[in-house]
């Protein structure tokens, strides 16, 4: 691997609160030829840590399932959404002043040593710091330590991603839109500490520099999403200039939609609403679904009894699949080349609100937190993402989408607007290059 300098390797942190830290994190533990560590578990959580960082994430995880539940998960929506809230960013004002959450995580940290375990491996060994969770960077802040670089995974971000005393920060801000470079700004970080890169994409879907496995992968997928042409006749000259001759053997292929729940599956009971309206579409060859379990083999479970009850366990491994894997590593990479192989992508506005850069025209569902809110809208303004309709009815919308060529014009939309190249900005940032070796199309 070639580096910009003979500084250590940066340590790359996240932490497995849902999956959006640990997704942001992959791709630069990958390209930089290391592995993630998370701050909670060895070798970096100190004794006692370990307990606490348990509690906190479990707490979140719970809340965002049962926030979903019809009625009784109403007071846990606005609690939610109440520790999650993001204020209006316009009129430009201070915005400084820490809030509740800010002063809670900045005394866990100074008087009860939150991630002194963290602050002792980078002491030992020198290293810069590479996160995509707030907390770890906080903690090396406070520190005093150097060479601390933030990847934010939000669209809009809560005031708790800045340091109680944001004016003196360290730490760097690698941020996915420039919304999110503005609001930290009002939150009192200096303008230097702070810079737009684009969310940090697979380098297996984004192949390099040339786009190569984006562009291949697109190209199959505006033929399969759009059986009638009529997208295609609107553009054709920016179709072959962009993405060369399309490939004709996709014509007919069924497309395939992914549903992607979240990984603290928060919304896996809507699978329930949406599957028996696609039986005739399953059926008939027409469509593929895959939903995506992670690596919670209970959700696995509920698909497959939603499945049954549907009258769709026939179809399982078909045209109606399920992804389920036992380890993160093994989910991200399947993840991956599922992706590659999508033509629509069903998902909360979480972090997979970025893929749709790739290509990837998304079906929004409920967000879950106010974050959520503005990934959603983020999406949205760019034409990249459509709000979802009521799911009883998928088979219904989801067809005109494809059959008016709206799904295909979301797909290039997110490609022609949205950022693709974070993963490379990010490296340059923190003085880093990706190996030599580069990753194939995902979906050779």
């Amino acid at each position: 691997m070639t580096r910009a300098s003979s500084s250590p390797m940066p340590l790359v942190v996240a932490v497995e609160m849902g999956y959006g830290h640990m997704r942001a994190a992959m791709p630069l533990a990958d390209a930089l030829g290391t592995e993630v560590l998370q701050v909670d578990r060895a070798p970096l959580v100190a004794p006692g840590e370990e307990r606490l960082w348990q509690r906190v994430r479990s707490t979140y995880e719970g809340v965002s399932r049962l926030s979903q539940v019809p009625w009784v998960g109403a007071p846990l929506r606005r609690a939610l959404e109440a520790v999650t809230d993001i204020p209006r960013l316009h009129p430009y004002r201070d915005l400084s002043a820490p809030t509740r959450g800010v002063d809670t995580l900045d005394r866990l940290v100074r008087k009860r040593q939150l991630g002194r375990g963290l602050v002792a491996e980078l002491r030992r060994t020198g290293a810069p710091l590479l996160t995509t969770f707030y907390s770890p960077a906080i903690v090396a802040d406070a520190a005093g330590l150097e060479r601390i670089f933030c990847v934010a995974t939000d669209s809009d971000l809560n005031r708790i991603w800045a340091p109680a005393e944001p004016r003196r920060t360290r730490i760097h801000y690698l941020v996915p839109t420039r919304r999110a470079a503005r609001r930290l700004r009002s939150y009192g970080v200096p303008e230097d500490r702070i810079t737009f890169t684009g969310f940090p994409l697979p380098e297996a879907l984004v192949g390099g520099p040339a786009l190569g496995a984006l562009k291949a992968n697109l190209a199959a997928r505006v033929v399969r999403l759009d059986p009638s042409g009529e997208f295609r006749r609107t553009i054709p000259e920016e179709l072959a200039h962009f993405l060369g001759a399309l490939p004709r053997e996709e014509e007919g292929q069924p497309p395939l939609l992914t549903f992607a729940v979240g990984g603290a599956g928060a919304q896996a009971g809507m699978a329930a609403e949406l599957l028996p309206g696609f039986r005739r579409a399953l059926e008939a060859g027409t469509l593929r679904i895959c939903l995506v379990a992670g690596v919670r083999a209970e959700v696995d479970a509920r698909f497959r009894e939603i499945a049954r009850r549907a009258g769709l366990e026939p179809l399982l491994g078909g045209p109606l699949d399920i992804l389920l894997a036992p380890t993160f590593r093994e989910y991200y990479d399947r993840f991956n080349a599922l992706l590659a192989r999508t033509d629509v992508l069903w998902t909360k506005p979480s972090e997979l609100t970025f893929y749709g850069a790739l290509g990837l025209p998304l079906v929004l569902a409920p967000p879950v937190g106010v974050h959520e809110r503005y990934n959603r809208r983020w999406a949205r303004e760019s034409g990249a993402g459509l709000k979802q309709r009521d799911p009883r009815f998928a088979a219904e919308w989801l067809g005109d989408g494809i059959a008016d060529g709206v799904l295909a014009a979301a797909a290039w939309a997110g490609y022609m607007r949205l950022p693709k190249f974070g993963l490379h900005r990010i490296l340059e940032a923190v003085g880093a290059t990706p190996e030599a070796r580069v990753a194939g199309p995902a979906g050779a």
